[in-house]
């Protein structure tokens, strides 16, 4: 049990886990991962006979990981210490374990949230949007990516080499999980009020933002790959259309006004899909993708290198010169005087493209390489 001054619930949660280790028959302890409790919650535990690890840094991750490490037997099962859930829950849990899973999640919805349990914008919208995303991307199996009464074997947990310190800690076990190609499976349990004289320490909307944000990190393809290939097609066919001169279409005339909102889809399309590399680079160079995976097996975007970015940003820097100098060579013809705007652009909109676009792939180069050397030493 993660634990930050629960001294008003512990005594409940440490009985529940007692009773559920002397009837269902097994050998075990209660370990309570404390984040700096000042409340005198480690005296109540070790009042109870539990075991008692200080965790210095604080967060929901910290603490749960340092209890998963420091455990000594060969399944965990971790929940809150606010009383939320019921450890007598966990024989079905434990029961999906013995059977051959390497994860066993509780499903909330199925087991029954009690009045008052549950906030309605984290009932409706936060956890069933989160859970359908992480089935979206990621294929996990559970229909309550959140739900906090969990268990895996030990040896499950501690390969999974789980890195995040806060409550997105949550995600990062079945994100990796499902990625590592471990059994999940799941079984009902219920959600009670929280027995908390305070507020809780969850905040929904930062937190379920921590969520996605991580989820996305995972999966950059969503929010920053298929996007930014979409504006750089749309882009690319403005470019091919307009470069030729004004397109009509029936009583609407596109013109070069036009043509400078495709140059800034290829823009914008370009740093999304560069931003999707680097989500990739860091995720893998962070040590965040599993073992096992085939991310960390294949480092993602291996060829993008810094001396490849330049090569590249070179010819395209040549190109936006060489169209900068035809637009001021047909000023010139024009004795550097009024020129036609619908003319003129059709040279300066493509090389400013090019110039912006060889000065993004250079700066996207060197910090791939700054993220990969910093990260070897």
């Amino acid at each position: 049990m993660p634990c930050l001054n629960e001294a008003l619930t512990l005594p409940d949660c440490l009985r529940e886990a007692r009773e559920t280790i002397e009837r269902l028959g097994v050998r075990g302890e209660i370990l309570i991962a404390d984040n700096g409790s000042t409340d005198g919650s480690q005296d109540i535990a070790e009042a109870a006979g539990a075991r008692v690890v200080p965790v210095a840094q604080r967060g929901y991750g910290h603490a749960l990981n340092a209890g998963i490490h420091a455990a000594k037997g060969r399944y965990i099962f971790m929940a809150d210490a606010d009383g939320s859930y019921d450890f007598r829950e966990c024989g079905p849990l434990l029961e999906t374990l013995r059977a051959g899973a390497d994860i066993a999640m509780g499903n909330r919805f199925a087991g029954g949230i009690h009045p008052g349990a549950m906030p309605w914008k984290n009932r409706y919208i936060g956890n069933p949007v989160l859970s359908f995303l992480g089935r979206l991307f990621f294929k996990i199996p559970t229909r309550d990516f959140h739900c906090g009464l969990r268990g895996g074997s030990k040896r499950a947990l501690t390969g999974l080499d789980l890195r995040t310190g806060g409550m997105e800690f949550a995600s990062e076990m079945v994100i990796k999980a499902s990625l590592s190609g471990l059994k999940m499976a799941e079984s009902p349990v219920s959600l009670r009020p929280d027995g908390r004289d305070r507020p809780p320490h969850l905040r929904p909307w930062r937190d379920g933002w921590r969520h996605l944000r991580f989820m996305l990190l995972f999966n950059p393809r969503w929010l920053f790959m298929l996007p930014g290939l979409a504006l750089l097609l749309g882009g690319f066919i403005g470019f091919a259309v307009l470069l030729r001169g004004p397109l009509e279409i029936g009583s609407i005339t596109l013109d070069v006004h036009t043509l400078l909102y495709a140059a800034a889809a290829i823009l914008c399309g370009f740093q999304a899909v560069a931003f999707a590399a680097l989500s990739k680079v860091f995720v893998h160079e962070a040590g965040l993708a599993p073992k096992t995976s085939r991310m960390n097996k294949n480092p993602p975007f291996a060829g993008l290198t810094i001396e490849r970015s330049i090569v590249v940003a070179v010819v395209l820097a040549a190109l936006g010169l060489g169209l900068s100098f035809e637009a001021v060579h047909r000023w010139k013809q024009a004795a550097f005087g009024n020129l036609s705007p619908s003319e003129i652009l059709r040279w300066a909109v493509p090389a400013v493209t090019c110039l912006v676009l060889s000065m993004q792939l250079t700066l996207a180069g060197f910090f791939v390489d700054m993220m990969r050397l910093r990260l070897r030493r």
